[in-house]
């Protein structure tokens, strides 16, 4: 059983390198032309790495952080050499992660005491949230899960038409009303078949719409009211969607949605299309969220748990 996991795992890693490649082209190249030509760590040094990452998509604020402590790190030995930068980097990076809160979940596991365990996904209409349900569904019935979906994004007849094909792709059962319903019948429905058939899991879509958003936080107040009305404590997770190819327009969606509604989890889809991964370490950040999931391929077992230390170790490793 243990050479199997390992071979799973060894997999995964396989994968993250792979859906990660483009970040960490640019990123290393990027750092290197920073740091190139140079026998000590200096305050150019220091600018040229500021830029690079700037330029990678960390973010300014987040930036500002990384290199806050390197100086303090390099303060104390000043003939420290360049060679010597992209391992503390790699360090300070990782750290920077650590210090975000966890998942505390592994390998698409859910709490004891949890069931069903109730999921609403949130995000904007094209960043992969649809896919980002049926890969989500994929994998927890690949661990052992029973899933059950709901099709509360109403508002657009191919949201539900697209979570139907998922539902058929899967193999797990799906509760739709017709386009225009109210998403919090929806949602009701779903739970409550949930409970009925006794299902582990259930994962409830919802409509996308940022343009108005006192509109988008009365209906998801709804969506959740109308939930606890079955079970108390549901959803028992607010999963927050987001494109990382966008790079900095991921950050301002997260914002818009974590003032609409308590996001507590994170998925970040498309990495491996983009050079602007370095959006996961801003994320992570500044939202004091856990990154969950990422997205690294189009495969469904391409939506990952995200692992914080190999995330970096990918970003950083020369192969």
């Amino acid at each position: 059983m243990s050479f199997f996991n390992k071979l799973f795992s060894r997999e995964k890693k396989e994968s993250l390198d792979q859906g990660l490649q483009k970040t960490k082209e640019s990123f290393l190249s990027k750092i290197g032309r920073a740091i190139a030509g140079k026998s000590t760590v200096d305050a150019e040094v220091l600018d040229n790495l500021e830029e690079a990452l700037i330029g990678a998509d960390v973010g300014v604020e987040t930036t500002v952080k990384i290199i806050n402590r390197i100086e303090e790190r390099v303060s104390k030995d000043k003939y420290m050499n360049t060679s010597e930068l992209n391992r503390i980097l790699q360090e300070e990076v990782a750290a920077l992660l650590v210090d975000a809160p966890d998942s505390g979940f592994r390998d698409f596991a859910t709490p004891s005491g949890k069931k069903p365990y109730v999921i609403m996904v949130v995000g904007v209409n094209g960043v992969g949230k649809t896919t980002t349900i049926g890969k989500l569904a994929y994998n927890f019935k690949k661990a052992g899960k029973s899933v059950l979906l709901g099709a509360a994004d109403t508002f657009r007849a191919a949201a539900v038409d697209q979570l139907t094909i998922w539902s058929d792709r899967v193999g797990v059962p799906i509760v739709k009303q017709q386009m225009g319903s109210d998403p919090g019948a929806v949602a009701f429905d779903t739970v409550q078949s949930g409970v009925a058939r006794d299902v582990d899991v259930i994962i409830i879509d919802t409509a996308g719409r940022l343009h108005n958003k006192i509109h988008l936080m009365e209906e998801l107040s709804k969506i959740k009211r109308v939930m606890n009305k079955i079970i108390p404590d549901a959803p028992h997770e607010v999963l927050l969607v987001l494109d990382g190819s966008t790079g900095q327009n991921a950050l301002e969606q997260a914002r818009q949605f974590t003032a609409a509604t308590e996001v507590t989890s994170l998925a970040i889809t498309k990495l491996d299309g983009t050079a602007k991964g370095g959006v996961v370490l801003a994320i992570a950040n500044q939202f004091k969220i856990p990154v969950k999931y990422i997205g690294i391929g189009e495969k469904m077992e391409d939506l990952q748990v995200f692992d914080r230390t190999e995330f970096v170790d990918s970003l950083f490793s020369v192969k």
